[in-house]
């Protein structure tokens, strides 16, 4: 799969895997459901990441033709995906920060 095949809240979730690697490990976590305010975005669109969103992610991380491992977990609607340089999964996930978060805040 290609990048220009993803939908547009999968490529929001992919480029911040691929802003800054730090520690060789990047991970982003998202809420399926997740909408972006209009001020949150500031000068950009606003953020929004629906179920085909994910679907589209899930695709894309298991078929790319980059050559980057990715790893997906989902728990309900909360979903975690990883950017492993050397291909493998730490072993303590609990020491790697969340480098972006796309949370649904209950008000």
């Amino acid at each position: 799969m290609e990048w220009s095949e993803l939908t547009e809240g999968a490529k929001a979730v992919l480029e911040q895997t691929r802003n800054i690697k730090n520690d060789k490990i990047q991970i982003v976590e998202f809420d399926v459901g997740y909408k972006q305010s209009e001020e949150e975005a500031g000068d950009g669109e606003p953020v929004s990441i629906q179920e085909e969103d994910y679907q589209s992610l899930k695709k894309f991380t298991a078929e790319n033709e980059y050559n980057e491992k990715y790893h997906m977990a989902r728990n309900k609607n909360t979903v975690k995906i990883i950017l492993m340089e050397n291909g493998k999964i730490p072993e303590n996930l609990s020491d790697f920060p969340v480098f972006r978060e796309y949370k649904i805040t209950e008000e």
